[in-house]
């Protein structure tokens, strides 16, 4: 069988431009995949989404299944009334990825934003519980497994 020729582009989502850090699933990513209709391309290949895992490595994931949440907009949580715009003001260096510093910022922001979620009535949104019954088969598991690894400074898991 033979495929038509066709061509596109590698780009991890936290090579994204963002004011937070790193990349994400925000403005500049529907930018970009606009900017790939334009230019013709076919494609876009990326690393895995996963967690980082030692050595902010994305190929070293704590799941199969569950995303980076690195790449939540936070903006639109904001947008969302779940994040104060005073808590997205951040100086990042613009070249490169620090994730001593984008880990911390961003995994508090999405605490906060989870705490006022909830709060809100979240817990009764409809597309919260959807998505809890669709993933139901792996995602309790994984959210236990996380929060031992996080009580246990995440050491390896067979120790």
């Amino acid at each position: 069988m033979r495929f038509p020729r066709t061509s596109g582009v590698l780009l991890h989502p936290t090579s994204l431009p963002g004011p937070l850090g790193s990349g994400d699933f925000g403005p500049a990513a529907y930018h970009f995949v606009d900017w790939l209709v334009a230019a013709g391309q076919k494609l876009w290949q990326i690393l895995p989404l996963g967690s980082i895992g030692p050595g902010n490595s994305p190929y070293m994931s704590t799941s199969a299944f569950a995303g980076n949440p690195l790449f939540i907009d936070l903006q639109n949580l904001a947008d969302h009334g779940w994040l104060e715009p005073a808590e997205l003001n951040a100086h990042f260096p613009s070249d490169r990825v620090d994730y001593g510093a984008v880990i911390p910022f961003r995994m508090e922001r999405l605490h906060k934003a989870s705490q006022r979620f909830f709060a809100s009535g979240g817990v009764n949104d409809e597309a919260f519980h959807e998505f809890r019954t669709k993933h139901s088969s792996w995602l309790n598991d994984y959210a236990l497994f996380m929060a031992l690894s996080q009580r246990d400074n995440r050491i390896e898991w067979s120790e």
